[in-house]
């Protein structure tokens, strides 16, 4: 379904309203927000601000106090801290700002508590597990919630765990996957299933049809199959033709889904974006490789990214007018 803005400003487009009526009219249909919903933004930005701003405070005033502030006393201020704003999200309606923000506060806290547990005690866990035991923590409250931010809270926390993971195992069970490619490997796997099933899951769910968190998770996964590109090209590993095949295979996808059935400008945006990146890499890779005239190589190359830059946004222009029509 089109929107008032693509409607407005394709008839802006055509001519049917004058350009000089066009922000009295995107301001009545309530497109360019009034003195109302300026003041609204505002309000909720700063509890948004505040809300983020007192959790990270407790976790600052715990440690610059630390050896004032006994056993305790540091567990008990956290743990009120939860139970309060678990409360305020149990008694507010779930559906306001203020609710999202004390869970979402909650969640940070859950994590200052986990932190705090590990460095009181000593328990010599590793940082992976941390973030893992916080992800596993929050799911309840994630599934409850219904809210957005939080499962998207859940997905980086899990992207921590594996990254932590890796530096400390050096591999899955510390007998494969056991390179800084073989982590992207992983990375990309699972960005990728968490973006698949976001995209179903919107499909059933009101509440997770906002597009900004699909949009830092296809970010994700695109740098990393990306990244395995780059490595192909430069590092040659040897699953350099699986990594090509899946880069073939993972852009064609994202454009028949996104051009014809979802349309989406910052998907298509960010597939144009990895590949001039790859097909540039792989131009001066092979550019610079024994060659000794690296000034005309650099000449070339930056003609290939500018011709790659402009044929992008001619694309992308005529993309955004097809959606709009």
């Amino acid at each position: 379904m089109e929107s008032k803005r693509s409607l407005i400003l394709r008839w802006i487009g055509q001519g049917n309203i004058p350009k000089e009526k066009a922000e009295e009219v995107l301001s009545k249909v309530g497109v360019l927000p009034d003195g109302s919903g300026w003041r609204i933004f505002i309000e909720s930005l700063l509890l948004w601000l505040g809300g983020l701003a007192l959790s990270f405070a407790m976790m600052f005033f715990i440690a610059y106090n630390w050896d004032e502030m006994g056993r305790f006393a540091k567990f008990a201020l956290v743990e009120v801290a939860i139970v309060f704003c678990v409360i305020a999200y149990w008694k507010l309606d779930v559906d306001k700002v203020t609710a999202k923000v004390s869970l979402t506060a909650a969640t940070i806290l859950l994590g200052v508590l986990l932190a705090l547990y590990g460095q009181t005690y000593q328990t010599g866990a590793d940082p992976w597990q941390l973030f893992f035991n916080w992800a596993l923590l929050m799911l309840p409250w994630a599934i409850v919630a219904q809210f957005a931010s939080i499962w998207l809270i859940w997905v980086l926390l899990l992207n921590l765990s594996i990254s932590l993971y890796f530096q400390a195992r050096g591999g899955l069970f510390g007998l494969i996957f056991s390179s800084t490619e073989h982590l992207f490997w992983v990375l990309f796997i699972f960005n990728s299933l968490a973006w698949i099933a976001w995209e179903f899951a919107a499909t059933r769910f009101s509440w997770l049809k906002e597009r900004w968190p699909v949009w830092l998770i296809a970010t994700a996964s695109g740098v990393s199959i990306s990244f395995l590109m780059l490595a192909a090209i430069f590092d040659h590993y040897p699953s350099d033709g699986i990594a090509v095949f899946t880069y073939f295979v993972w852009a064609i996808t994202l454009y028949l889904i996104y051009r014809q059935i979802i349309p989406d400008l910052f998907i298509l945006a960010g597939l144009c974006f990895s590949a001039i990146v790859v097909i540039t890499s792989f131009f001066g890779y092979h550019l610079f490789k024994g060659n000794n005239d690296p000034i005309g190589s650099f000449f070339f190359l930056t003609i290939i990214v500018i011709a790659l830059a402009a044929a992008a946004a001619k694309w992308l222009k005529f993309v955004q007018k097809e959606m709009a029509a």
